[in-house]
């Protein structure tokens, strides 16, 4: 197992220890800990993705074909053109978890175009009957086919390579390969290249792949696996595990578990992690995160970097609050890890749930609704993709120490009669005031107001914005959450304290209906009046 004198990453490592019996021994409970959730897909289930990609593959070669013909290629050139489906993300990372989702990439040579993609390939896909829920999302940042094959979920970018033939042993990892491409292919491009480096930059695969099974599952049960609401999601989680791979190239995994919390509790924030020295010389004139020269990217609060040119910064929309949160994490994580070393503990304790609703006295209750099923989809994934705007500009409140996104919203249907007349999704913040707050009148309606106009924009801007779609924001002390919440989420939530702080905001309901740009602030809530106490 020893990595030979070689180097992984920017520094030497910490550590070069060869495992112990006692880290292969704790390394085996683990994987018993974990297989219960779900973590390791079934060998039936892995073979069955790998035939659905196969077919998907053999469909993006008939696509380039059918375009090559088109064009009125010669035949010696429609014959070899080529096109290959690639795989990233998790999936290609060796870690999918049982029913998870496959990110795929199409590539094709440089005469079949993105319009191509989104007719001749869609309609290729209609035509088959193991294809159902077909998507093509078009206008997106990073335009995507989304789809079911024989019931596996597809997301199917795009990317075009300025070349004749695109062979079935093409690696992108190349950066020549960027030269002459517009940006949407570049972004597509650039998660199977991201995730190529994470392999090759790390010293064993296997170790890498179950410490980061473990580290996922974990994030994913403390509510902080979701990059849209200012956590890590799965390519950022990866790159801190490869880090710590490198740091420690010969640990097992229950030993690098436990180092993983170790290192990134006594992280510095905002220094960056770089799992390889970023290329000097821009030589194609891209993009890059560099805060020598970009003011922007001084502003970044959790900075890790992806090791694919052109380098980017996967964490951009960490919040001061998600950075806090995620912080206390790291500690009790390592906290527990190190009582599981001690044998006072077990990987059951690391992956404990814990309860949101109790960890805070005060809470902003963000309600959206729309009146039909598609409707709702739309908006609520519009809602949910800029709560972290609200946060922000909370965060500027100086009476607000944190700004807690709970990652888990609550839907509902509202009926009459049997008949349903809307639908909602709920999300909570909790909320943390300065401690030196006693009796205070702090007034949350320009916060409100502000993410509400942003929101309102954005909607119209996009063109999702329908008729009957609302959005809300109440204030909520702990007491009041159950009539929000499913009655087996609200009998788990303690009662807290009285105080005498007062919370103000919007003046009601339909002063925040993003069908009046002119939202009425004036008056407060009558339940925001309510007297509040203990603010912690």
């Amino acid at each position: 197992m020893d990595s030979g004198g070689k180097t992984y990453g920017i520094t030497s490592p910490i550590s070069l220890a060869e495992p112990t019996e006692k880290d292969r021994v704790l390394t085996e409970k683990l994987i018993e800990h974990i297989e219960p959730y779900g973590v390791f897909e079934s060998e039936s289930e892995h073979s069955a993705r790998r035939i659905v990609l196969g077919k998907l593959n053999e469909i993006v070669k008939e696509f380039v074909m059918n375009v090559s013909e088109e064009r009125k290629l010669p035949q010696s050139l429609i014959d070899t053109a080529g096109g290959k489906l690639y795989t990233f993300g998790s999936y290609r990372l060796g870690v999918c978890a049982k029913g998870a989702d496959i990110d795929t990439l199409c590539v094709v040579p440089r005469h079949v175009n993105r319009s191509d993609f989104f007719s001749v390939f869609c309609t290729l896909l209609k035509e088959r009957s193991e294809v159902s829920e077909l998507r093509a999302i078009e206008d997106a940042f990073v335009p995507v086919i989304k789809l079911k094959f024989e019931g596996v979920e597809i997301d199917i970018l795009f990317s075009r390579l300025a070349l004749q033939v695109v062979p079935p042993d093409q690696d992108l990892r190349d950066d020549s390969l960027l030269k002459n491409l517009d940006i949407r292919c570049i972004r597509s491009l650039n998660g199977c290249r991201v995730t190529d480096e994470i392999l090759h930059l790390v010293p064993n695969i296997e170790n890498f792949r179950l410490t980061l099974r473990v580290i996922k599952l974990w994030a994913k049960r403390k509510g902080i696996y979701s990059n849209m609401l200012g956590y890590l999601g799965g390519v950022s989680w990866a790159m801190l595990v490869a880090r710590t791979c490198q740091l420690y190239p010969n640990a097992i995994a229950s030993t690098l578990v436990q180092r993983f919390f170790w290192v990134f509790s006594q992280w510095e924030w905002p220094r960056p992690v770089l799992l390889k020295q970023p290329e000097e010389s821009n030589t194609l004139n891209l993009p890059v995160w560099d805060p020598r020269y970009n003011p922007s990217d001084r502003l970044h609060l959790m900075p890790i970097i992806t090791p694919a040119y052109p380098q980017q910064n996967s964490t951009y929309n960490v919040t001061r609050s998600s950075l806090t949160v995620m912080k206390g994490e790291f500690i009790d994580g390592y906290r527990v890890t190190a009582e599981i070393h001690e044998n006072k503990s077990s990987w059951l304790k690391l992956l404990e749930t814990p309860n949101f609703f109790n960890e805070y006295k005060h809470f902003i209750v963000l309600m959206a609704s729309a009146e039909s099923q598609e409707n709702f989809n739309l908006w609520t994934g519009l809602v949910e993709s800029k709560i972290r705007i609200l946060v922000g500009y909370l965060e500027r409140n100086d009476y607000i120490l944190i700004a807690h996104i709970n990652q888990t919203g609550y839907p509902q249907e509202v009926k009459e009669k049997d008949v349903t007349t809307a639908y909602v999704n709920r999300w909570f913040l909790g909320l943390r005031f300065v401690k030196d707050l006693i009796s205070t009148n702090i007034n949350l309606t320009h916060d409100i107001q502000a993410f509400t106009d942003t929101l309102h924009r954005q909607a119209h801007n996009s063109k999702v914005f329908k008729e009957g779609m609302k959005v809300e924001a109440t204030y909520s002390r702990r007491s009041q959450l159950p009539k929000y919440l499913p009655e087996s989420i609200a009998a788990t939530i303690r009662r807290s304290s009285k105080s005498s702080l007062s919370i103000v905001m919007a003046s009601s309901p339909s002063s925040n209906d993003l069908t009046n740009s002119n939202i009425r602030t004036e008056s407060p809530v009558n339940s925001t009046n309510t007297s509040l106490n203990n603010v912690s």
